[in-house]
Order: structure tokens, then C-alpha cells, then sequence
């Protein structure tokens, strides 16, 4: 199939799994098209099966606001034409469905038809899509798309609770590939965060307020008055201000460490004893699932889709929001022995082999199929 992928190309949670997605379909000898208005942030490499097409959006004095809508449209039209594209996959309802939408009524008007699935993952619907500006483009884009996918069951919810929907939703979980988590360091190079005797807790999100990171420095400053323990907060954001603040008022600053963004996940799990994501909203929780495959053990709250992914006295722990004691007791009941901690490592990553891609993927092929067959 020749398949194009509309994503916020960020460090965000849909658009690194819209990206994992093309790389995926790629290797299973699909051609992916992805367009967007800057390369990936995880496609590191174009290959035969794999093209980036950049969506510029002139700055034009007339608008006050650039119609980035318009400019992508436009360019889905181009590029189907150009490709013989055959299916559109838009990751997020604003503005990509709605964007998506109009390039398939101007292909129709040229006699080309082409489906259109789209894929919700989160704040497009409980926090953008549901504000009364936005609202009726989201239901519009929504209903006039041909097949619609949810990452989790949590947000199929929300979105027929908030939206008038008549089109049937998927649910099609996140996912990762599991070999990408298998350890490759011989030495994780612990040392270079913490002490030999000192655990190593990490949290990994872009700061804001709704993921509710000052519960996190809070967490931790119980678990270090327990246990020796160093926290690793990763991501860029508008809270990160005010944690390290708190961590100063705390005298804990020389105990936390703020990588900002990070491009080395992967090395930052590997030597992570445990995860921290006290959310207070959370789609998903694609954190804590690269951190389980990674063979974290995560501490989270019970929101949302989380308790679809971290399995309550398996793969962690789940508490209410805000319940700052009940994780960090939580958090201390791992850390409690090697023989505990190692129960729980072992299972987080056992949980997550379920989200592999080799599971999901073919999720995805079906529903093309289905797409296509249904325009054809």
C-alpha cells in the first residue's frame, strides 16, 4: 500500500507513535509518505519505502495568523496526485482530519477518491477539541472521516461522552518495538547520575502542568528521606521553572537532574530503577510503556487509559491523582529488596510485550484495507 502519515512531527506522544507507525509499515515493504511541516523528530533515516514531504507555509502579511490548514490540504492534494497515494492516515483530529477532509473533497472534484483514517490520541480531544471554539470543526472532522481509532479504550469514552459521534471507533492501542528496548549498553554507565548505593528514579514528559510534575519532586523528596536516590526529570516545559524551585525550597537540587529533551531514552531507562507519571490526565501513558519495556517498574496514577497499561501490583503501582503518600509508599514497597525490585522489573517488561509492534501493526493494515475497500 502507499500510505501517507499527517503528524505533529515532535517529541510528543502522537507524533512519535505516528513516526514508529510509518517506520514499521516501511520494513513490511509499505511505501509511507510522511507530510508535515518538519521532518520527525524519530525519522532519522529515509529509506526506499520511506519519503518526507515538508509542508512551508508562506508568510504572507495579509494573514495574522499563517493558514497552516490551507498549506497542508494543498500539499496532501499534491502528493496524492504525484504518488498515487491511497490511503490517509491523520494522527490528531486539529487541524490534520480536518486539513485531510478538505484535500479529499478537492481530490473528488478532481475524480480521485481516497479514504481518510483517523487516529485521536488524547488533548485534540479532552482538551483542544473539546473547547467551545473548537468543538464542532473536531465532530465535523471526526464524523467525515472514514474509519477512527482511539489509543485506548479511556478515550473512545471521552470522545462519545463529549462529541456527537456516529462514526464507530477502533480502539487501537500505542505500541512499541520491544528488540529496540532489549538492553544493547554492556554498561549503562550508571555512575554518571548516581551513586553505586543510590536508586535511580526518572520521569520523562514535556513539563507541563497536566502531567503534574511538582507531585513528582514531591514523590521523590519522600522516597529520599527513605532511601538514597537520585531523580532524573527529562523533557522541556512550563512547570520546569517551578520544580526546580521546589527542589531548591526542598535543599534536594543536588539530588535531581534536568536533562531537558533527549534523544537517548532509550540509555536513560536502561540504568532508571523506576518511573514516576502522577498524570492527571493521561490518553495513553506512552511514557510508562517505554519505560516497562525497558524493564522500569512504574509508579503512576489511575487516570485514563494508564491502567490499560500499567498493571496494578504487576507491572507497578496505580494511586488516585494527587495521592503524593500512597506512591511514594508505593515506590518504597518496590525499592523495599534487589529480590522486589527485580519481581517487578521482570513483569513490567513481560506487561508490555503485549503493546509490541508486531501486534499492533497489523491493527493498522487491517483497517487500511478496510478504508480502501470502502472507496473503491
Amino acid at each position: 500500500m502507499k500510505i501517507a502519515i499527517v503528524c505533529y512531527p515532535t517529541f510528543g506522544g502522537s507524533g512519535v507513535v505516528a513516526t514508529e507507525l510509518g517506520l514499521a509499515l516501511a520494513e513490511k515493504g509499505h511505501e509511507v509518505h510522511f507530510i508535515t511541516y518538519k521532518q520527525p523528530v524519530r525519522l532519522e533515516l529515509l529509506s526506499q519505502n520511506i519519503h518526507f514531504h515538508e509542508v512551508s507555509v508562506p508568510d504572507y502579511p495579509l494573514f495574522h495568523y499563517q493558514p497552516y490548514e490551507l498549506a497542508l490540504s494543498s500539499k496532501l492534494v499534491d502528493m496524492v496526485k504525484l504518488y498515487r497515494i491511497e490511503v490517509l492516515h491523520v494522527h490528531y483530529a486539529i487541524p490534520h482530519a480536518y486539513a485531510g477532509y478538505m484535500a479529499k473533497k478537492m481530490l473528488l472534484a478532481e475524480g480521485v477518491s481516497i479514504p481518510m483514517v483517523t487516529t485521536l490520541h488524547g488533548t485534540d480531544i479532552t482538551l483542544v477539541g473539546n473547547h467551545p471554539f473548537y468543538k464542532p470543526a473536531v465532530t465535523f472532522s471526526i464524523n467525515k472521516s472514514d474509519m477512527v481509532t482511539s489509543v485506548s479504550e479511556s478515550l473512545k469514552d471521552d470522545t462519545n461522552r463529549l462529541f456527537d459521534i456516529s462514526t464507530e471507533i477502533e480502539v487501537v492501542p500505542n505500541f512499541i518495538d520491544i528488540e529496540k528496548y532489549t538492553n544493547p549498553y554492556t554498561d549503562c554507565q550508571r555512575d554518571l547520575m548516581a551513586e553505586k548505593n543510590e536508586f535511580i528514579i526518572t520521569h520523562i514528559s514535556n513539563l507541563r502542568e497536566v502531567k503534574r510534575v511538582r507531585d513528582v519532586i514531591e514523590i521523590f523528596d519522600r522516597i529520599q528521606k527513605k532511601i538514597p536516590a537520585k531523580l532524573i526529570m527529562v523533557g522541556e516545559g512550563p512547570e520546569k521553572v517551578a520544580c526546580e524551585r521546589l527542589c531548591r525550597e526542598k535543599g534536594i537540587e543536588n539530588k535531581v537532574k534536568f536533562l531537558g529533551n533527549s534523544s537517548e531514552i532509550d540509555k536513560i531507562l536502561c540504568f532508571s530503577d523506576l518511573f514516576l507519571l502522577p498524570s492527571e490526565k493521561e490518553s495513553f501513558g506512552l511514557a510508562a510503556l517505554e519505560a516497562m519495556a525497558s524493564g522500569v517498574p512504574v509508579i503512576s496514577s489511575n487516570t485514563g487509559g494508564l491502567p490499560e497499561v500499567n498493571q496494578h501490583g504487576v507491572s507497578g503501582y496505580l494511586s488516585d491523582v494527587g495521592a503524593i503518600d500512597d506512591m511514594a509508599a508505593n515506590a518504597l514497597s518496590i525499592l523495599s529488596s534487589p529480590e522486589e525490585l527485580a519481581k517487578f522489573k521482570k513483569n513490567a517488561k513481560e506487561t508490555a510485550r503485549k503493546f509490541d509492534t508486531a501486534n499492533i501493526v497489523p491493527l493498522y493494515e487491517d483497517i487500511y484495507s478496510k478504508a480502501i475497500s470502502y472507496v473503491s
